[in-house]
């Protein structure tokens, strides 16, 4: 049995808004969400930037006794799934028992962890709160959001670093089709900005150093030095295309493809000619039935590394050929930075609304091409456009290639 499956809502929390609506508008105009961190001190950091939440207001979304029990990503990932939840219409129309939650995190619960660890290492053991475990642990954003809207079905947490929302939402996608479910809460969430992360990546040479959060993350530009760190999160509602048309939901797109493949090469530096990721984006495109002459929009991973940005355009072009002249690609992560487990999911609602409202939003920041990358990257500016299919491509440490394929329906 293979079945369709759509898009019926979509929710998000993001360094460039915290709804849909306003998220999308903020790309559209080129709006950078980064700035220099003010939570906590950077002094004996060499990076003081990141791709932050402003302003979130998770009372909206849970009860204030309820808070102090949930780490930030799980409060993040309940937020954008109750706005995905409320754009779709979804309960009261849905089988509980058909009814699904696919979250993944990159790392779960860190502040969680860090706070208790410390707590322990201070005070010994009676310092460690009893809700350390339920708050920290990886799959908790799914269990919590399962609960809240009483999905009884398909449920998976999926931990792929960099490649996890996209990994969360294809998995869901695949779940619908074989029958599995018909209706699947899917996503990813991340909240990991903190000293410890920043050292972390810092000390790899993962991050950028340039001082100025307006152009330090520069996907795809000469003088691109490292990915900025960011956090949010995506929620999209997938459901099979005859229980969303039977019960007039509206629809954004039909989720057509799905690509899943390892490098297995190295632990944090991709395949150097991209033929891991090119794999994902063929297997991708040929299940959706990418017709020959079909206008294509590409979300690209676009950490703004060299090696990332050097390698996905050789990939691009490995699984496209010509066809990826033609294509529009940008990198979103030059606006919200790199949102690590949630990125995937955030870049594939990016992808659908292209779809949906004929725009491409902009690679920002990128104003000296490099001569070794020559696609088309939208530098700067918004480009109107038709787009018959969208992709979002996206890699993790560990060898993690993913992509997803969305058409206009």
């Amino acid at each position: 049995m293979s079945r369709r499956v759509v898009v019926t809502g979509i929710g998000a929390i993001t360094p460039v808004g915290n709804d849909i609506d306003t998220m999308w508008n903020n790309m559209v105009n080129g709006v950078c969400g980064i700035e220099t961190i003010t939570e906590f001190d950077t002094s004996e950091l060499k990076v003081h930037i990141a791709g932050t939440i402003k302003n979130f207001e998770p009372e909206k979304y849970i009860e204030k006794r309820e808070l102090r029990k949930l780490d930030l990503y799980t409060q993040y990932a309940i937020a954008a799934a109750q706005q995905a939840v409320d754009d779709s219409k979804i309960l009261g129309t849905i089988d509980e028992t058909r009814f699904g939650v696919y979250i993944g995190a990159g790392l779960g619960g860190l502040h969680t962890f860090e706070k208790n660890t410390i707590a322990m290492a201070n005070g010994g053991a009676k310092k460690v709160s009893p809700f350390f475990i339920p708050m920290m642990i990886g799959n908790i954003a799914t269990g919590n959001v399962a609960i809240r809207f009483k999905a009884k079905g398909a449920t998976l947490s999926v931990m792929s670093a960099c490649a996890t929302g996209a990994h969360s939402i294809g998995e869901a996608f695949h779940a619908i089709k074989d029958g599995y479910a018909d209706a699947i809460i899917a996503g990813g969430t991340e909240a990991v900005l903190s000293p410890l992360t920043i050292a972390g990546f810092q000390n790899i040479k993962a991050l950028s150093t340039n001082p100025d959060p307006t152009c330090a993350s520069r996907p795809f530009d000469k003088n691109r030095d490292g990915f900025v760190m960011g956090e949010g999160a995506g929620m999209l509602i997938l459901e099979e295309y005859e229980h969303a048309k039977a019960r007039g939901a509206k629809i954004y797109a039909e989720f057509a493809g799905y690509g899943n493949t390892c490098d297995a090469y190295h632990v944090t530096a991709p395949e150097p000619n991209g033929e891991g990721l090119a794999r994902a984006i063929k297997v991708a495109v040929a299940e959706a039935g990418v017709a020959d002459d079909a206008q294509i929009y590409i979300n690209a991973h676009g950490t703004s590394t060299h090696l990332n940005d050097l390698t996905e355009t050789m990939a691009i072009k490995s699984a496209l050929g010509d066809k990826a002249y033609d294509a529009n690609i940008s990198s979103t992560k030059s606006m919200t930075g790199h949102m690590l487990g949630a990125t995937g999911a955030v870049e594939a609602i990016v992808a659908v609304l292209a779809i949906k409202n004929g725009i491409i939003p902009p690679t920002i920041s990128l104003n000296e091409p490099d001569e070794e990358l020559d696609l088309n990257y939208t530098p700067n500016k918004a480009v109107k456009r038709d787009v018959d299919v969208a992709l979002s491509t996206n890699l993790g440490f560990g060898g993690h290639d993913a992509c997803v394929a969305f058409k206009k329906i």
